[in-house]
């Protein structure tokens, strides 16, 4: 095919080449057909049977490769079965561009079957930009556009529409070479001003924190980070367990765990500090409201986010707008005061004698491959990091917004990102229902992740927040008589149930060993997680 008959469908495909994104994540339908005609042999299509699902993948798989990814969804259905997942595709700035097929042209006026009636307002406010090819020759410069938005600071998922009749129009031959050459750096840099203010500051704290958000492990900055807490003596906190990725080892002698869900819990634990510096996240992100004041008297904050709106929403101190991973490194540099490094402090507790969720994850401290990955979505585990170490970059993924049916795909995306680490995801009964099906790609592709389901019978976080909220007996909220390994068994998946410790640890023993998706259902009796107490 010569450039002057080259379709608008293989103008597309050089511009998603050019760009690395050469996987894609889907479940067709009829508008996204002419599409996938003539897929090219270096292209690979990543079926999900579930376009839920198959976002979730998406998104595990841009965090991991630190890619741009394509989604794939059907019309304005396909769509709405994703926005799940795209609630925390939205918190993360995951990359990722979305692309739905829209009804052929000619049809869109009368409504023809099939036809997204408004299809740039569906999607929003979930993503960055949202739009519709205005022509056919405009769609390869759109898709062009799309992955710019989608990889420039703040980063974040976009959405494109695009007719069914537009793929095999003849496309724009004279400008085509412009979209496959250009690149653009879209990460800014905090002011050497501002840096040097907060390095005088770090250094003439008494009791200076750093608390780590999720986009310093994103934009790979979390040697970075190990660099200025070690020269400054700097403990350092998460900002919550509900952050989408760690950016600091968990068995650091720095490490003093991680921050509350309430406005009360934070407060406490923020007491003993005058300065806190935080870097590469939301500031502040309470999950629930309790009276009283957000930081301790005498004590300030300075964010350092990427994102203009973290800074603008945050509701004190000062901001600092620049790249986390960047600022940590010139941080490092600035200060001059030389802590010592803190006293390792342990966060182990009590060895339980029965089999629970602080069971489960000391056998899987004990057992774990160390180079693991971990998707994790059971929420009523708590901070299980202090056990379980998290000890490399890259290695923890997470729900950015708390929506259930995010972990379990999002393991077979970093897997397939991956794919010389083992995963492991832990996932809870009441979140494994959102996104089964997905365990039916993990056995298509062979991809080496451990599911562990936590079954309790019950959404025990809901109970517990039920508590706080003084609104007990709640109906539904108990998941009697799941069979998961049934149901993997179904998918292609080969499971077993266990209820003990010692069977536990055997189960995963097999798991470690043996190539391949598999299943463990751990069943334990519901217990409060005590994350509201």
């Amino acid at each position: 095919m010569t450039p002057l008959n080259r379709t608008v469908r293989r103008a597309t495909h050089e511009v998603l080449r050019a760009h690395g994104m050469t996987t894609f994540f889907g479940n067709p339908g009829s508008n996204e057909l002419p599409f996938l005609q003539n897929f090219p042999e270096d292209f690979r299509y990543i079926l999900a049977i579930h376009e839920g699902a198959g976002l979730a993948m998406a998104d595990g798989y841009a965090q991991a490769s630190g890619k741009p990814v394509l989604v794939s969804l059907h019309s304005a259905s396909g769509v709405g079965q994703a926005m799940g997942n795209l609630v925390n595709s939205a918190a993360a700035g995951t990359p990722l561009v979305i692309m739905s097929g829209q009804q052929a042209r000619p049809l869109l006026t009368m409504e023809g079957m099939l036809t997204n009636r408004d299809a740039t307002t569906l999607p929003r406010p979930l993503v960055k930009w949202s739009f519709e090819a205005p022509s056919p020759q405009s769609v390869p410069a759109v898709m062009a556009r799309a992955i710019a938005c989608a990889t420039t600071a703040p980063t974040g998922p976009v959405y494109v529409s695009v007719p069914l009749s537009d793929w095999s129009e003849p496309a724009d031959a004279v400008n085509q070479h412009f979209l496959v050459d250009r690149q653009i750096a879209g990460h800014p840099q905090a002011s050497d001003i501002a840096l040097a203010e907060l390095a005088r500051r770090l250094d003439a704290a008494h009791h200076p924190v750093l608390v780590l958000g999720p986009d310093v492990d994103a934009r790979r900055g979390w040697d970075d980070a190990v660099a200025l807490a070690e020269k400054a003596g700097l403990p350092v906190i998460f900002g919550s367990d509900e952050y989408h990725r760690i950016s600091f080892p968990t068995d650091h002698p720095c490490y003093r765990g991680t921050l509350g869900k309430t406005v009360e819990q934070v407060r406490e634990q923020l007491a003993p500090f005058d300065l806190i510096a935080w870097i590469g996240g939301p500031a502040l992100p309470y999950h629930a409201w309790t009276p009283g004041g957000y930081l301790p008297p005498r004590t300030t904050l300075t964010l350092v986010t990427a994102d203009p709106d973290q800074a603008a929403r945050a509701p004190m101190g000062d901001a600092i707008i620049g790249d986390p991973a960047d600022a940590l490194a010139r941080l490092a540099g600035l200060v001059t005061t030389d802590r010592p490094l803190p006293q390792r402090v342990s966060h182990d507790g009590t060895d339980s004698a029965g089999f629970d969720e602080d069971r489960i994850a000391r056998i899987l401290a004990r057992e774990r491959p160390a180079e693991a990955a971990w998707a994790s979505e059971a929420p009523s585990m708590g901070a299980w990091w202090d056990t379980i170490p998290i000890d490399r970059p890259n290695s923890y993924f997470y729900a950015a917004a708390s929506g259930l049916g995010y972990g379990l795909p999002a393991a077979i995306g970093v897997a397939l990102a991956q794919p010389d680490r083992p995963v492991i995801a832990l996932i809870g009964d009441g979140a494994a229902n959102y996104s089964i099906t997905g365990l039916w790609t993990a056995a298509q592709h062979h991809l080496d992740i451990t599911f562990v389901i936590i079954r309790n019978g019950t959404y025990q976080v809901l109970v517990d927040f039920g508590s706080f909220l003084k609104t007990p007996d709640l109906p539904g909220l108990t998941l009697p008589d799941i069979d998961f390994v049934s149901v993997a068994a179904g998918y292609g998946v080969p499971g077993e149930s266990v209820s003990d410790a010692d069977a536990f640890t055997a189960a995963l023993r097999r798991c470690f060993t043996t190539p391949g998706p598999h299943l463990i259902q751990a069943e334990i009796d519901a217990a409060p997680s005590g994350m509201f107490a």
